[in-house]
Parts: C-alpha cells; sequence; structure tokens
C-alpha cells in the first residue's frame, strides 16, 4: 500500500483538477474564434484552476506560515485575474472591437475586403446631385 496520508490525496485532487481547468482553459483560448471568447476562457478557467492549485498547496502546506502566504496569494488571485480580464475586455470595446456576434460577415463565413471589390453588375451610378449618370 502506498505511503500517502489522506491530506495527501485530498492535495492531489485539488491539484490534478486545478491543472485540469488550467488545460481546458489553454485549448480553450487556441480553438474559440474571438477576442472576446479567447479572454472569457482564459480568465475563468485559469482563476478557477490557479485557486485550486493555490488551495491543494494549502492543504499539503498544514498550519504553518507558508499557508498563511498562500492564503494572501489566493485573495490577490481570486480579485486580480477577474478585475484584469474585465479591463481588458472593456479596453477591447472602447478601442471598437465588436463582439464575433455583431460582425455578420465574419459570422456568415463572408469577408469585408471581399464584398466590397464585387462588381456592382445591374445597379445604376448616381451623381452626387442624386440624378443618374
Amino acid at each position: 500500500m502506498s505511503d500517502f496520508t489522506v491530506l495527501e490525496w485530498i492535495s492531489a485532487v485539488f491539484i490534478v483538477l486545478g491543472i485540469g481547468f488550467m488545460l481546458i482553459g489553454s485549448i480553450g483560448v487556441i480553438r474559440l474564434p474571438d477576442f472576446y471568447s479567447r479572454t472569457h476562457a482564459a480568465s475563468k478557467t485559469d482563476t478557477l484552476g490557479i485557486l485550486l492549485v493555490i488551495v491543494g498547496l494549502m492543504i499539503l502546506e498544514g498550519f504553518t506560515i507558508n499557508m498563511g502566504k498562500l492564503a494572501f496569494v489566493l485573495i490577490f488571485v481570486a480579485l486580480a485575474n477577474p478585475i484584469g480580464s474585465h479591463a481588458l475586455a472593456r479596453a477591447a470595446m472602447e478601442s471598437g472591437l465588436k463582439p464575433l456576434l455583431f460582425r455578420k460577415e465574419e459570422w456568415d463565413g463572408t469577408s469585408v475586403i471581399a464584398d466590397s471589390k464585387k462588381p456592382s453588375i445591374g445597379k445604376s451610378k448616381q451623381s452626387p446631385s442624386g440624378g443618374s449618370a
């Protein structure tokens, strides 16, 4: 039988779950289609993943000064990651980057550049005064 204690097993479960969440978040950053989806995947899963890893390390460490230090890191990460990702998404929105839902040309699979270069057959050109040319 193994020499691991119950606390070491519980700690290992938390750490493995945390690593799993961070792996899922990394895959989401690669696979998702736009900036906002990727930011969401990175912020939510990585925050939960690192919190689970820190909790696992706190259990493994026991009631020592290092557990207190890890508790401060846990509080900082729990506050800083969501605030940072919100600030990042808000800055992108204010700079004019629209979410994929509001960019019809990318949702359809067509391109704005390709559509604007298509010849306008059958459309009459109008002069600036409003009459036909």
